[in-house]
């Protein structure tokens, strides 16, 4: 697992589910969360926002994360003062 360093967040794109209903047919399609809108996975020991804890999901700056792949599995790491929001 990747864990964070100082005032560093791991964050992680979620899927949203979408169903329609059709008559009496209901059509489910998951696509990937797009936007600047991510989960978070482990956080830095440094971070000192109480409201930023693994689970949470965050609305943080565009251009400011740096990605990392593992096991097929895309990964940002961002600095705790960018992220700019918690979606509760």
């Amino acid at each position: 697992m990747i864990q964070p360093l100082n005032n560093y967040c791991l964050l992680k794109k979620g899927e949203i589910k979408e169903e329609k209903k059709v008559g009496s047919i209901i059509l489910s399609t998951t696509k990937k969360d797009e936007g600047n809108v991510a989960n978070i996975i482990e956080v830095g020991s440094e971070v000192k926002n109480k409201e930023l804890v693994k689970g949470a999901k965050v609305i943080f700056k565009e251009y400011s994360t740096t990605k990392y792949e593992e096991n097929d599995e895309e990964y940002l790491l961002i600095k705790d003062e960018d992220i700019i929001a918690v979606i509760k």
